[in-house]
């Protein structure tokens, strides 16, 4: 169990250092500050590696390019993480883009447009008929 704990606890440091990095540090132009946040970080049992989750906001192009600056950005990140954490290794790190908050969006808007037209379509049979 503490084993899982400290995963945990590396996890959450890692988050908030790349968060940082990536708001002040990361100076690819590729990398929108403000667009970009760290959504999840999963680090192997052994902590020798690190799968960041990353959700971008803007379009299809814009996330790419974003992806692309965030990789090439590794070794700093990484770098940067050995210095700040002092682990003994520094985990091998790699960048994933979390569509998650994306599909949420998506979902949410169908709910809604779905919600307002039930509201707009009265139905005939519910509409009581005027007696002679």
């Amino acid at each position: 169990m503490a084993t899982s704990r400290r995963v945990s606890r590396v996890g959450a440091l890692i988050q908030e250092e790349v968060s940082q990095m990536v708001l002040h540090e990361i100076k690819d132009d590729r990398v929108g500050a403000g667009m970009v946040s760290i959504t999840l970080v999963d680090v192997s049992g052994d902590l020798q590696h690190a799968k960041i989750y990353v959700s971008i906001y803007g379009t299809d192009e814009a996330r790419e390019e974003t992806m692309a600056g965030l990789k090439s950005a590794t070794g700093f990140v990484r770098r940067e993480l050995g210095k700040r954490l002092r682990l003994r290794r520094t985990p091998e790190i790699i960048f994933i883009e979390d569509r998650g908050i994306e599909r949420g969006d998506r979902i949410l808007t169908l709910l809604t447009q779905l919600s307002q037209e039930r509201q707009n379509k009265q139905p005939e049979d519910d509409i009581p008929e005027a007696e002679d």
